[in-house]
């Protein structure tokens, strides 16, 4: 399922949100179940059935991870149930080193001002992947979606680190 095609919005990585959430609405009330509550039994499945893609759909492409990887499954390349290691021995290093920032911040002096810079890394270089996954998808050759798809594998290490990030702040606040 394409669903670029499904909401029928053009298909590249920087997606007009706004215009996404306006076609998701329309889909919905398009294929919701209760406007098949009188059809037989297989419309009432067909609707069902189309309400969760439309459902999934939208999940999918207002998320930039989720986005970019339906966009490599598009062409061919399946990151979701993959086992390949990363090859960047310079992010391997930045993830020990965020790693031990974050093991650190219990016994750290200052836990705000840490987290404030943590966090402040994090969004950064978060930003950066994002721009150059913007550029790679872009690109049609096959490089560029390995090297794409290495950019998605970075940003799902740096949701993971946000993510402990926010465990150890609100654990803080507990």
């Amino acid at each position: 399922m394409n669903y670029f095609e499904l909401f029928e919005i053009p298909q590249r990585f920087d997606v007009d949100v706004a215009e996404l959430a306006n076609r998701y609405r329309e889909l919905q009330k398009a294929v919701h179940p209760d406007k098949f509550a009188n059809a037989g039994e297989q419309q009432k499945l067909l609707a069902i059935s189309k309400t969760a893609q439309v459902n999934d759909g939208y999940q999918t492409l207002k998320d930039p991870i989720r986005r970019a990887e339906h966009m490599l499954l598009l062409r061919g390349v399946d990151i979701d149930n993959e086992s390949t290691t990363m090859k960047d021995s310079g992010f391997l290093m930045q993830q020990l080193e965020w790693r031990e920032a974050l093991a650190e911040l219990r016994d750290s002096d200052d836990i705000d001002a840490d987290i404030a810079a943590l966090e402040a890394e994090f969004t950064q270089y978060r930003q950066q992947l994002l721009d150059n996954l913007s550029k790679q998808l872009v690109d049609t050759q096959a490089s560029s979606a390995m090297l794409a798809a290495d950019q998605v594998r970075k940003l799902k290490f740096m949701a993971k680190l946000q993510d402990e990030l926010t465990r150890i702040q609100d654990a803080m606040y507990d």
